[in-house]
């Protein structure tokens, strides 16, 4: 019963992504693997139930599909946190695939009844290429689900270098993907049998299906991540994250960052310019106040280039641009909560006033720059 409630789940989850509305190739490729995972859940099923040998066709099967849920793993993180349309060239991804129906060839020339012998014997004959096959399923599940893992930390840390906000695009929800999938393989390696790890898989299907449907646009809504170097290409930026709320010297941060864009052509007299008109327009204007302003928005105010200003906070502020912003809005609120005034306006109305959109996100940034909640800062005011 259990795997065949993960296995509805799948389908239900696939059913989703077919009927949702201006679908994108992430989407595509999340209902290839929803129905990968489920086939899989089914022919174990069938195993477990000793129905198998009723479908000798399916057998064998169940050796190659394992292979598809690294890759699609891979390929899905690739297309949420890329520009660029997943190419033929992508297939190649699959060649483990393609390594494991050329070592069962021969298998699946056999009759039904060979077939049904083969798999009564326990894979007599077959053992070597059954071994062979499973160090396949092992590499390639933990490969791809390293190599998505840091396609989404670039991915993130290239969000703080144009964004202000990040909470609506994170992609929290495939953090969760993968964690999840780094727990099966983690399990594959150390289960006793394949009853342990497919129930993993059961679990893993029902956090897709409660987390997924909860998480707004995954499988009702389109996506849309608006990353700043879409708009403009040129955006190809280290960044640093230093939680700081104080302002290092410019001259000694200045030497430090110097190597780091000797090729940018900024000379460093264009650079103190630009950092001294960043400080009046964000202290007099108050431009960070806008919960949703984005690198590009703020060199358009300062008439920047976006790669310039970037460098600019890197080096003099010693922060990325989600962090000099969001100090600026952490400093906003202590001047107004610092006021007595202000005592009769909540904690969250001070933060909206200072720039930031949800309780969340302005309690984790208050906690990491502070070391205290709102709270407890407010309290030491007293």
């Amino acid at each position: 019963m259990l795997y065949f409630s993960g296995i509805v789940i799948g389908l239900f989850l696939s059913a989703l992504l077919l009927t949702k509305k201006r679908k994108t190739q992430a989407d595509y490729i999340l209902f290839v693997w929803m129905i990968a995972l489920s086939l899989n859940l089914f022919l174990f099923y069938l195993f477990i139930s000793q129905l198998d040998t009723e479908y000798p066709f399916l057998l064998g099967l169940i050796f190659q599909l394992p292979l598809y849920h690294g890759p699609l793993l891979y390929l899905y993180t690739t297309s949420l946190t890329k520009k660029k349309e997943i190419r033929k060239i992508h297939l190649i991804h699959f060649l483990p695939i393609i390594i494991s129906f050329a070592l069962f060839f021969d298998f699946f020339l056999l009759s039904s009844d060979e077939k049904i012998s083969v798999y009564k014997t326990g894979g007599v004959g077959y053992e070597n290429i059954l071994i062979i096959n499973s160090a396949l399923i092992i590499f390639s599940g933990i490969f791809y689900t390293i190599l998505s893992f840091l396609r989404l930390r670039a991915y993130k840390k290239k969000l703080k270098n144009e964004f202000s906000n990040t909470e609506k695009i994170n992609l929290d929800w495939l953090q969760y993907l993968i964690i999840g999938m780094s727990v099966i393989w983690f399990v594959v390696l150390f289960a006793t049998n394949d009853n342990q790890i497919y129930t993993i898989v059961v679990l893993f299907m029902i956090f897709i299906g409660y987390f997924g449907i909860r998480q707004e646009g995954i499988f009702t809504k389109r996506i849309t991540i608006p990353l700043a170097s879409q708009q403009n290409e040129i955006l190809q930026l280290p960044d640093i994250d230093h939680p700081s709320l104080s302002i290092p010297d410019e001259g000694n941060s200045l030497i430090i960052q110097t190597s780091k864009y000797e090729k940018s052509g900024l000379t460093n007299e264009t650079a103190m310019e630009i950092h001294g008109l960043l400080s009046q327009r964000m202290d007099e204007e108050k431009l960070y106040i806008n919960p949703e302003l984005t690198l590009n928005e703020l060199a358009q105010v300062l008439d920047v280039h976006p790669n310039n200003l970037s460098q600019v906070i890197n080096t003099f502020e010693n922060k990325n641009f989600y962090d000099y912003v969001n100090s600026k809005r952490i400093e906003h609120f202590i001047k107004l909560s610092s006021n007595s005034e202000n005592r009769k306006f909540t904690i969250l109305s001070l933060a909206f006033d200072s720039g930031f959109n949800s309780k969340s996100s302005f309690n984790k940034y208050f906690k990491k720059v502070t070391d205290s909640t709102p709270s407890e800062y407010l309290k030491s005011l007293e």
